[in-house]
């Protein structure tokens, strides 16, 4: 399965919450990335890919909220995203963004249970 998060979200994702705009990590986490993801895990799919060559920028928050987010609310296993997850790009100048989302991912710590369902 690929998502192409220009076309089908945004050239310009950015925030983490609602309130930051349309275009948040929350959002795109919960509307995309998990149903695809919560696919590969239950077979559906064998892996995720997504392609964030059209992306003009990213918001460092919308990385982490959307990426590390799933770490941390205890939805995936950093494990579980390096066997389900790719994240691809072809434009150089990107490789940078490509590269963040998995040092988000990697630095992330699931939250206590009680920060979770706050």
């Amino acid at each position: 399965m690929q998502i192409d998060l220009a076309k089908e979200f945004s050239a310009y994702p950015s925030g983490r919450y609602p309130a930051d705009g349309s275009y948040n990590g929350e959002r795109f986490r919960q509307e995309f990335l998990l149903p695809a993801l919560l696919s590969a895990r239950n077979g559906g799919v064998s892996r995720v890919e997504i392609d964030i060559d059209g992306v003009r920028t990213f918001g460092s928050s919308f990385l982490e909220e959307a990426f590390a987010g799933l770490v941390r609310k205890g939805l995936f296993s950093k494990q579980d995203l390096a066997d389900y997850l790719v994240v691809t790009c072809s434009k150089p100048h990107l490789a940078i963004f490509r590269d963040s989302i998995w040092n988000y991912i990697d630095e992330a710590k699931p939250e206590p249970i009680d920060a979770v369902h706050a």
